[in-house]
């Protein structure tokens, strides 16, 4: 028999803006959830990065970028704002805490949310954006 090893082991990720990006978590979803990290580029996920949810299937995956990768594109028809990533992950172990109600610094997450702020915040009315 398979043995799943479930622990995060130190990995080549620099999590030192993860605090100054979320800053207070009151509840996340209940054992956070593996993403679905097909056709998503960079090798880490910040935290702070926006999580989606594909309707039809359940699955949770990180929000998609432009093709230039500089910031998010728009929601994928048949997907819903799901919560805010907590903490940096390797997109080769895509293990996700989700937050969904607490406070995050969006403007010094890795990607602007500009563009989809509002929609975020009316999808997501628990979590508190502001810049400290």
């Amino acid at each position: 028999m398979a043995v799943a090893n479930l622990t995060n082991e130190p990995q080549e990720i620099i999590t030192g803006n993860d605090n100054i990006v979320i800053v207070n978590v009151i509840e996340t979803i209940r054992g956070g959830r593996t993403l679905d990290v097909t056709g998503f580029a960079p090798d880490v996920i910040h935290a702070g990065h926006v999580v989606i949810r594909e309707t039809a299937t359940g699955a949770y995956k990180p929000m998609p970028l432009n093709t230039a990768g500089t910031a998010y594109d728009v929601l994928p028809t048949g997907n819903t704002f799901a919560g805010i990533l907590i903490a940096s992950i390797l997109k080769k172990r895509p293990l996700a805490a989700i937050l969904t109600r607490g406070t995050v610094n969006h403007l010094a997450s890795q990607f602007p949310m500009t563009t989809i702020l509002t929609a975020v915040k009316a999808a997501l009315p628990l979590i508190d954006f502001r810049e400290d």
